[in-house]
């Protein structure tokens, strides 16, 4: 009996490391890890050579909703779906399959943080159980996007079809970049149809 507790408790460590080097926050860790609170902090720091940032997780579904975070979040969330729906995923462990599967399609540039955090992708999959977000699809393309379960998501038009006139646009930003945030979505958004699809 003894033994069986030790090996638990390794996997536990192994859940936690790789969380940890997939950006995950302390409370994320707290909820889907067994350790003590002094632990993960001593694990974080080892890992990361930092202590974990301080502040409160996302609370509000407006981030998923907006624009690029939105395609992202779709992809994300059509990936999940694929794997608890088909290859017997479920709990944490689909939510950092399908992570990975998303940092895969859309791999941040070198240096640069993803645009969806695990976190973020963890907080999402917690708004959907909670029914606050859903899916809908777009009546043009018919790909399926994160919405809003309290809109009117009758004949809806995905950020993609009914891009925002200064979508991705800022002072510092040049055309390049948005043809590349552009180029990006679109590969996001056919990545997710090709899941749906299979």
């Amino acid at each position: 009996m003894a033994k069986k507790s030790v090996v638990s408790e390794a996997q536990e460590i192994q859940l936690a490391i790789e969380l940890i080097h997939l950006g995950a926050r302390l409370q994320l860790l707290e909820t889907e890890v067994s350790l003590s609170r002094e632990r993960l902090l001593k694990l974080y720091k080892e890992l990361k050579g930092v202590s974990p940032p301080k502040g409160m997780l996302p609370f509000s579904t407006d981030w998923f909703l907006t624009w690029q975070p939105n395609i992202h979040s779709s992809l994300f969330i059509n990936i999940h779906k694929f794997l608890t729906d088909h290859a017997g995923a479920s709990g944490i462990e689909a939510v950092m399959k399908a992570y990975k599967l998303y940092l895969e399609q859309m791999p941040p540039e070198p240096g640069v943080e993803p645009l969806l955090s695990l976190t973020r992708a963890w907080t999402l999959v917690r708004f959907f159980q909670s029914k606050m977000l859903a899916m809908a699809p777009c009546d043009k393309c018919q790909g399926k996007f994160v919405v809003d379960c309290l809109d009117l998501n009758h004949a809806y038009h995905c950020g993609l079809c009914n891009m925002p006139s200064r979508a991705g646009k800022t002072r510092k930003v040049r055309d390049a970049k948005d043809a590349k945030d552009a180029s990006d979505a679109k590969d996001a958004h056919d990545a997710a149809a090709a899941l749906l699809n299979a």
